[in-house]
C-alpha cells in the first residue's frame, strides 16, 4: 500500500537485508509467501512491532497472486500465530478504502474500523486509509 515499485535489484537486496535486521531485533516477524504446490514466490507478509499492545499486520502480493485468496490465508495464519505467541490487545490492519478485496481480509477476521486518514505513499499517491482493529480470538 505504501511502497513504490522497486527500481532495481539493489533496492530488492536492501529490502531483504532490512527485513532480516528487523527479524534479528525481534521487533518484526517478516515472512515470504510461497505457493504450496510449486514454491513460487507470491509476496511478503509481516507483523510489525510484535511486542506492542497493538502489533500491525501487513502484506504485499505480486499482481498475478492477487484475488486468489492468498492474502486472507497469509493474514489468517499470522493472526493465529499472534494469538498463540503474543500478548496483545488487538492487531492493526491498514487498508486503502478503495481496495475492496483487501478490505475483506480484516472484515472476515472480525475487524472493525477504528480510524480513517489520508496517507501519501512512496509513489506520491494519496490513499484514504481505513485502520481496522482485529481482536484476539
Amino acid at each position: 500500500m505504501y511502497p513504490r515499485p522497486l527500481q532495481d535489484i539493489v533496492e530488492t537486496e536492501e529490502f531483504i537485508n532490512d527485513s532480516l535486521g528487523e527479524i534479528e531485533t525481534g521487533n518484526h516477524l517478516v515472512l515470504v509467501i510461497l505457493k504450496k504446490d510449486s514454491q513460487e514466490f507470491l509476496g511478503c507478509t509481516a507483523i510489525h512491532e510484535i511486542h506492542s499492545k497493538n502489533p500491525e499486520l501487513g502484506i504485499w502480493l505480486k499482481k498475478s497472486a492477487q484475488g486468489k485468496g492468498y492474502g486472507l490465508e497469509a493474514i489468517t495464519g499470522l493472526k493465529r500465530w499472534a494469538d498463540e505467541n503474543l500478548d496483545y490487545e488487538y492487531l492493526i490492519y491498514d487498508v486503502d478504502k478503495a481496495n475492496i478485496p483487501s478490505r475483506r481480509i480484516p472484515e472476515k477476521l472480525g475487524g472493525q474500523i477504528i480510524r480513517e486518514y489520508d496517507k501519501t505513499n512512496l509513489s506520491g499517491r494519496v490513499l484514504y486509509i481505513l485502520e481496522y482493529k482485529i481482536l484476539r480470538q
